[in-house]
């Protein structure tokens, strides 16, 4: 396993600590590793772009599903030279430029893009792109009445290749939307039909999480596991939970905070802004180093709990920028220095580490922003 430093981020105490192995673990539950395209955008879910698309490389990933062309250029400069896709395609001329030169394949949804990918076919380069198809989701991609042009307009286009077609579901995740999700797929077996009769070649990709987990007869050529890779079940709180849990998946990223100071607190006296914990009686406070600044969300005051020695302790007092507090009365002394865990951690038999599920649900969230937040705001350190 390579060894990676701490990330930039060095503005709090508080830690990400990433398993890569955890992540490798969940890609090979996803499927033949030839089949997937695993999406590491928004800096691998918080997770960290390069150490993650390595992890993966070795792993055997043979495609990379990015938000941007410079996440693309960053996995280009890193030496990895898998193809790339930029999901959100080149946004200005420099990064046409940019995907041009380091031989990504951007996404190519509306005539705009069709002509500026037109722009930057140089002699003697190939410029891959992946052709967007708007099956439902209503926000990207060419309409079923746009194609058959844009069909046309590709085949005189010198020096572009579309390589792949794609779509995306928009509720895959719930059961009960399963006729639109089926007419989704009706409408791209549609759309990629008419490309792969223009351009035999093309790969096809419409399943994400969800779609790979549970709809096989829409895995195409291509799937895009997202939030599975780092340990989350999209199905969480439906009818079809068991789908995902039945895969064994596990958290990648847990969260730990230093505790700075142990208070007794006398009964009637209150703890933090607004008085919203009051001791009924006598004590003891934890005060732990993270808060709303490093992603411990504001929303979550006297709604939470941590692992403290391995044992639950909940949150009391309103969230701080840079502190929150716990109730350790009922623990096994806390002394300064010990570590808090906010997510994952260490617990004692018949104790449950909090889970980024169980902190998106107190927030009425997706596991996705719980994640992006923390590893975006607080240093990473890998095992």
């Amino acid at each position: 396993m390579r060894e990676f430093p701490v990330s930039d981020c060095t503005f709090s105490p508080s830690l990400c600590h990433i398993d890569l192995a955890a992540i490798r673990r969940n890609f090979g539950r996803m499927g033949k590793a030839e089949k997937l395209m695993p999406v590491i955008k928004s800096d691998a879910y918080g997770h960290g772009l390069l150490p993650v698309a390595r992890v993966l490389s070795d792993a055997g990933a043979r495609r990379f599903a990015v938000g941007t062309v410079p996440e693309g250029m960053a996995l280009r400069e890193a030496g990895l030279r898998q193809t790339i896709v930029p999901l959100l395609g080149a946004l200005t001329d420099v990064e046409w430029q940019g995907a041009a030169m380091q031989g990504l394949t951007p996404v190519v949804g509306n005539f705009d893009q069709l002509e500026r990918a037109a722009a930057h076919c140089h002699a003697g380069r190939i410029l891959r792109v992946a052709i967007k198809c708007e099956t439902g989701m209503g926000r990207l991609g060419f309409s079923q009445e746009e194609l058959p042009q844009a069909i046309d307009r590709l085949r005189n286009i010198p020096g572009i290749s579309p390589a792949m077609v794609i779509s995306h579901f928009s509720c895959a995740d719930v059961p009960e939307q399963e006729a639109y999700s089926q007419d989704q797929i009706k409408r791209f077996t549609a759309m990629s039909d008419a490309l792969r009769t223009a351009f035999p070649d093309i790969e096809r990709s419409l399943c994400n999480t969800a779609g790979t987990i549970g709809r096989p007869d829409a895995h195409f050529e291509v799937c895009r596991p997202g939030i599975s890779l780092y340990g989350g079940n999209p199905f969480t709180g439906t009818s079809w939970e068991g789908k995902g849990a039945a895969l064994g998946l596990e958290w990648a990223m847990s969260v730990s905070a230093p505790v700075i100071e142990v208070r007794q607190v006398a009964e009637g006296r209150s703890v933090s802004y607004g008085r919203l914990f009051t001791a009924q009686k006598p004590a003891t406070v934890a005060v732990v180093a993270i808060g709303y600044a490093t992603a411990f969300n504001r929303s979550l005051s006297t709604r939470a709990a941590m692992l403290i020695n391995g044992r639950r302790a909940p949150q009391v007092g309103r969230v701080c920028m840079g502190m929150i507090m716990a109730d350790v009365s009922d623990l096994p002394p806390v002394h300064v220095g010990d570590t808090a865990w906010l997510v994952g951690g260490p617990a004692e038999a018949g104790q449950k580490a909090v889970t980024p599920q169980d902190i998106a649900d107190a927030l009425g969230t997706i596991s996705y922003e719980v994640l992006c937040l923390f590893g975006g705001m607080n240093p990473r350190v890998y095992a």
